[in-house]
Order: structure tokens, then C-alpha cells, then sequence
């Protein structure tokens, strides 16, 4: 049965991998592009607009992170990341330059299914119904629609789908601790791992988004979770 008729485009220099997620996801309900490298994805984005973008990091030519990268240049589509490794170096990597999950290979194709539909899922209901199209705090603008901060220096910052996600999270629940399962429920929705790095690395990357350098815009209550502190409700509102 067809979920809908979204767009996948599977970047991975194995032709086995590509058929064999082209024919899976193709029966899941997605229209499935593929490519072997950037220089054949490349074309593709230019007369597609897929919804979502698997990316092997290990690729001819510019690697998987070089490639998303400059994705993320002028692009928030979803990323999801296929690594050939188990070591968390490469999956950090990917994090930190605004994928937005991973997967390592020899993976179960309903598991990278789940995924696919939890990052759906993330970006149609990411709690926009709930907040106004711009919502200022302190120092910030924040456009739900764009998808990015205005600083009040005339800085523009776009965010990925996760660090948006992330983000609307906390401003949906100023001054309210976020367990480590609550934020990896709102950027893959599933609970985090026992050891999941990638919810440090989601942190970081707005606290650096927000030059939060003294950590005391979003505190960290050690062995429970992350809270986005605004002394008073004032400080949050539309504008």
C-alpha cells in the first residue's frame, strides 16, 4: 500500500544498495531516484526536489560529509547519513554539518523505513500549529516558515531540519526540562540509545547557533536532561 508519492533520492556507489532500496522503498509507496556519486547527483537536484536524501558517506569523487555540507548551503531538505562503520566518528561528523540521522549499513530495511517516516512525520508536525510564523526571544527572530534566526546585529542563520526541530522543542517549553528521550523523540522520533552522541551534538550546534559560549541560555541538568532557560515569558513572544 502507497504511504504518498514523496521523492527519495539514494546517493551510494553500490548498485546492489540502490536496487535493493529502490525496489523496497519504491514498494513502501516512494518515487525513488538514484545516483553513484555527487557528480551524478548534482544534475538530479537540479530537476528534482526530492523530500528526503539517503547519502552514503564513504562515495567516489566528494565524499557523503563533503556532499552534505554543501547541501546544507541552501537546502533544508532531510538528510539521513549511510556509514560503512560502527565507530561514532563519522556519525558525529554528519551530525555536526546538519544531517539529520544515521544509519550504519547492513541495516534492516524496515528500520532505515522507520526512520524515513519519523523524519516525515517531524517535519509536517513539528509544532508549528502551536507558535506564531515569527516568534522573537532576547536577542533573537526566529521565522517558523523560513526556518531560520535573525539576530538583532542583522546576522541570518537557516537551520537544518533538526536544529529546527530542536529548537522548536524548547521554545514550545521555556524553562521546562527536556529528558534525553524527549529530544530524540522530537529530531527521529524514537527514544535515545543508552550512549547516543548524537543529542550532545544537536546541543552543541544550537548552543553555537545561539553564541550560547556560557551555556546558561540552554542549561544542562546533568544525568536528566536539557532546559532552555528565559527568565521571564516577556522575553518569548511574537514579533
Amino acid at each position: 500500500m502507497a504511504v504518498d508519492n514523496r521523492t527519495i533520492l539514494i546517493v551510494d556507489d553500490s548498485q546492489e544498495i540502490l536496487d535493493a532500496l529502490s525496489e523496497y522503498l519504491g514498494s513502501a509507496g516512494f518515487s525513488v531516484l538514484t545516483a553513484h556519486c555527487g557528480d551524478e547527483m548534482w544534475p538530479l537536484l537540479s530537476n528534482h526536489q526530492p523530500d528526503l536524501i539517503i547519502l552514503d558517506i564513504m562515495l567516489p569523487g566528494d565524499d557523503g560529509l563533503t556532499l552534505c555540507r554543501k547541501i546544507r548551503y541552501n537546502s533544508h531538505v532531510p538528510i539521513i547519513m549511510l556509514t560503512a562503520v560502527t565507530d561514532d566518528a563519522d556519525r558525529i561528523a554528519g551530525l555536526e554539518i546538519g544531517a539529520d540521522d544515521y544509519i550504519t549499513k547492513s541495516f534492516n530495511p524496515r528500520e532505515l523505513l522507520a526512520r524515513i517516516k519519523a523524519l516525515f512525520r517531524r517535519t509536517q508536525f513539528t509544532g508549528n500549529e502551536q507558535m506564531e510564523r515569527k516568534l522573537r526571544f532576547l536577542e533573537w527572530r526566529f521565522d517558523t516558515l523560513k526556518r531560520q534566526l535573525q539576530h538583532d546585529d542583522g546576522a541570518v542563520i537557516p537551520l537544518s531540519g533538526a536544529d529546527y526541530s530542536l529548537l522548536t522543542l524548547m521554545l514550545n517549553r521555556p524553562n521546562k526540562l527536556l529528558s534525553r528521550d524527549d529530544i530524540a523523540q522530537a529530531l527521529w522520533g524514537r527514544d535515545a540509545d543508552p550512549y547516543e552522541r548524537g543529542i550532545d551534538v544537536q546541543i552543541s550546534r544550537l548552543r553555537k547557533h545561539l553564541r550560547d559560549d556560557e551555556r546558561s541560555l540552554i542549561m544542562t541538568v546533568r544525568n536528566r536532561g536539557y532546559m532552555l532557560v528565559i527568565d521571564t515569558l516577556a522575553d518569548l513572544h511574537a514579533g
